[in-house]
């Protein structure tokens, strides 16, 4: 299909070009089109190691689809255990069936696309698949056939997991029918089979959301922390989180790093995964994990090790465009503009930043404004609420206690916190010291809360609101004078805090109710 003809309002071909389907990318394209700019989106992923073809949305928005479907398929697990106890009976065993599960994600991603489509078209920006590389200022040549020119260029590509670079990781890549493979998050639900026993390498989020999935499912996971689990995130809510896993049956092992995949077809009789993998001992000896040394069956390895930006090969560096070279993120200033003026970067492909659907959307939106509305209002990448969709949902706002510590000082941090029991897991009586709430503070201006965490059913529903108070500049004694919602997790959660301070738990634990353990 070849681009529309037609004047911009500029001398250009178009007023707006963006590289790249990601969700930020439509977001400015849909706003400028609404102001009355001539705009292009070029958007063509190349498809995982495993052929698996990446839709309209870029990596957040499908991401953050498919990781909801797969929370929501493990909680439903969940549900009909705890259903026996509000009175459900079940005629037949209940099981659950992979191709089925594949079968409907598959097709409602698919379904989200068109519609992305469609609201483009109504919308009047134009939309090719096809790929787009800088070639000159001002110039992208479009699968290498034609060249299109545009006044703005904006970078919107996304990033995607990678591998890690070790004997066997792609080799096994390749097969769809065979149970024994590596994947990467984007592949795992092209299996036309179930995983069976996985080992996910990586303590990322997107590996604990796999692991917990799997594990909901019935399948053995092992999680293998490399480097480190949930890099980045408040470290005591991550151990929480840990706990809760090891609990439900997922196991882990600590201080290794995958080195060599290999396949053996004679251990009893069938192919069975053979890890090799350096411990960070100080003798640093290697050893192999399988079912006759420590008895790990492994069928399937999921790598979540990172994400790398989808910028290669879009002629960045032809144009000057700074970026880091072992990531591939652009870098960008305040009003997300690169070294080079006239392009833009928005999402994932951010060096630096924070990257959610949700931010990207407003990002997007801001900058088309800032281009042809006339404003000036510039994104603000603090306080960007995220979740993390394990079983136990995780969610924050704001800094870690590390962060908050490090920032402002331990003497200026107060941190507030407590465990809760949401009603609807009293009546199975459901893992009662698990959901988690705490609260950071910052002393000097009035207690203004800093960071807020919460670990629980709905835990980002739950956040939402808070997230809009905190941008308002939140106290914890307007945080005390709120009224909450009977019943509800918020209310026994973050509305109940003032009953429970730091100072006061630790130096009366033995007064302390048995629902508390020590912080």
């Amino acid at each position: 299909m070849d681009p529309p003809a037609g004047p911009s309002l500029g001398g250009f071909d178009f007023d707006l070009l963006v590289i790249g389907g990601g969700s930020g990318g439509l977001a400015v394209a849909k706003e400028a089109a609404g102001l009355r700019r001539k705009v292009l989106i070029l958007d063509l992923a190349a498809p995982s190691t495993r052929g698996t073809q990446r839709e309209l949305g870029g990596s957040t928005f499908n991401k953050d689809t498919i990781r909801k479907f797969l929370q929501q398929a493990s909680l439903l697990g969940k549900a009909i255990q705890d259903s026996n106890k509000y009175g459900w009976r079940f005629i037949d065993d209940v099981s659950h069936g992979w191709s089925d599960l594949v079968e409907a994600v598959q097709g409602k991603v698919k379904a989200r696309s068109l519609e992305l489509k469609r609201e483009l078209k109504s919308c009047g920006v134009f939309y090719l698949e096809a790929r787009g590389e800088i070639v000159a200022p001002h110039t992208v040549e479009v699968n290498k056939k034609q060249s299109l020119t545009a006044e703005t260029l904006v970078i919107a590509t996304g990033d995607r997991p990678y591998h890690l670079g070790i004997p066997g990781d792609k080799e096994h890549c390749l097969s769809r029918w065979m149970n024994c493979s590596v994947m990467l998050f984007d592949d795992l639900l092209s299996l036309l089979h179930p995983p069976g026993r996985t080992l996910v390498v990586g303590g990322s989020a997107e590996g604990l959301e796999c692991a917990g999935f799997l594990c909901g499912l019935g399948y053995p996971v092992t999680v293998m922390l490399q480097p480190d689990l949930l890099e980045g995130l408040d470290q005591k809510m991550a151990q929480k989180i840990e706990n809760h896993m090891l609990v439900a049956g997922v196991d882990f092992i600590c201080n290794c790093s995958l080195t060599k995949v290999t396949e053996e077809d004679h251990l009893w009789q069938q192919q069975r995964r053979i890890l090799g993998f350096t411990q960070s001992k100080e003798d640093h000896h290697k050893c192999f994990i399988c079912m006759m040394i420590r008895r790990l069956y492994i069928l399937s390895v999921l790598l979540t090790v990172g994400r790398k930006a989808c910028t290669s090969g879009i002629g960045l560096e032809r144009v000057g465009v700074q970026f880091n070279q072992d990531t591939g993120r652009i870098l960008v200033n305040e009003k997300d503009q690169t070294s080079v003026d006239y392009i833009y970067a928005i999402g994932s492909v951010q060096h630096g930043r924070p990257s959610t659907t949700g931010l990207s959307v407003h990002a997007g939106t801001l900058l088309a404004c800032r281009l042809y509305g006339g404003e000036n209002t510039l994104c603000d990448y603090t306080n960007v609420p995220a979740v993390v969709l394990t079983p136990l949902e995780y969610a924050a706002c704001g800094l870690s206690e590390e962060k908050a510590n490090l920032m402002f000082g331990k003497d200026n941090i107060e941190v507030y916190h407590n465990y809760y029991w949401p009603l609807e897991w009293t009546l199975p009586a459901r893992n009662k010291n698990s959901c988690y709430v705490k609260v950071i503070c910052y002393i000097p201006e009035n207690d203004r809360v800093v960071g807020l965490h919460i670990m629980g059913p709905n835990a980002g529903d739950v956040l939402q609101g808070f997230a809009t108070a905190m941008k308002c500049g939140l106290t914890k004694r307007q945080l005390d004078a709120t009224v909450g919602i009977s019943p509800s997790s918020a209310q026994v959660s973050i509305l109940f805090l003032s009953l429970f301070h730091k100072n006061v738990w630790i130096l009366n634990q033995k007064s302390v109710p048995s629902v508390f353990d020590t912080y």
